[in-house]
């Protein structure tokens, strides 16, 4: 035991300072603490349970081999059960691709002071503010949207905002651009795993760890440069039927590709296929523990 005085210290601050950020990403939302709180909670578990089999005796290994071997075990505990979730996702009536409409309520723009900054910066830059939405959700936590335009209408920004279980609000940014041949460029900063398909026609870029509105602008203006050859189109579509269109388009595509399952196998399968799981448990551990998300 007192070899280890030294490791059970270190094991402590660990285990300390991932609860401490585990506190701070429940109360901000913010997809960087949380991935570095997920990191610190793997290590210090397999720390801790490592300390715990040499210090009682239960294994004659070395400490190093059973960090591994829980930091291996851990890995498949968190698989099981991001699989259990999917699976009672698949099986529950929320909409995985929920329709909008306008929020008529007054109550859409979270108090936060960084979202108040964010508002000015819209004013200030010329995003015109066209509508605000909504998606009701089951058990209350309704999804909300406000949607604004560049001052020349070229690009549709979303700006979702997210219930947290803390009681806090999350918010996430989504820049849409059209041409007049069809093509969809989207630039969004989404950490909430997708795994599914798009249409041929968009081009959809997901930065979930950035959370500057304006460098995620600037991102997507380099992106419509890209496409110097082609013709910007203005935004002229109203936006609830324009976002809805989109959300019916994506699931038929989800559908006919396998994603989803047809709806006469959903009653006793579920709604997401299996390979459609496995997408979604991928991209679940990519952007959980890396912070990166496929370009689709």
């Amino acid at each position: 035991m007192d070899e280890f005085s030294p490791l059970f210290s270190i094991v402590l601050l660990f285990i300390g300072l991932s609860i401490l950020l585990h506190s701070v990403t429940g109360r901000t939302g913010s997809p960087v603490l949380a991935i570095l709180s997920r990191w610190l909670r793997w290590v210090s578990m397999s720390l801790a349970l490592a300390y715990l089999m040499v210090s009682f005796g239960w294994s004659d290994r070395p400490f190093w081999l059973l960090s591994i071997t829980v930091f291996l075990g851990w890995f498949v505990f968190e698989t099981g059960l991001s699989w259990l979730s999917i699976s009672a996702l698949s099986r529950s009536d929320m909409p995985l691709f929920p329709r909008f409409r306008e929020n008529t309520s007054g109550q859409e723009w979270p108090m936060q002071k960084s979202l108040f900054r964010l508002r000015d910066w819209l004013r200030e830059n010329g995003f015109k503010k066209k509508v605000a939405l909504e998606a009701k959700m089951p058990g209350g936590a309704d999804l909300k949207c406000s949607v604004f335009e560049s001052v020349d209408a070229t690009i549709r920004a979303y700006i979702h905002f997210f219930p947290l279980r803390s009681g806090g609000t999350a918010s996430t940014f989504s820049l849409a651009t059209k041409t007049e041949d069809g093509t969809t460029v989207i630039t969004d900063n989404s950490f909430i795993p997708f795994g599914g398909f798009y249409p041929d026609s968009y081009y959809v870029v997901r930065k979930p760890l950035v959370r500057s509105f304006p460098k995620l602008v600037r991102l997507h203006e380099k992106r419509i440069a890209r496409f110097a050859d082609e013709v910007i189109a203005m935004w002229e579509s109203d936006p609830v039927d324009d976002l809805n269109t989109q959300q019916r388009e994506i699931e038929r595509i989800n559908t006919d590709l396998g994603f989803l399952l047809p709806p006469d196998q959903q009653e006793e399968y579920g709604r997401i296929s299996r390979e459609g799981r496995y997408r979604i448990w991928k991209e679940i551990w990519l952007m959980n523990y890396l912070g990166w998300s496929r370009r689709y």
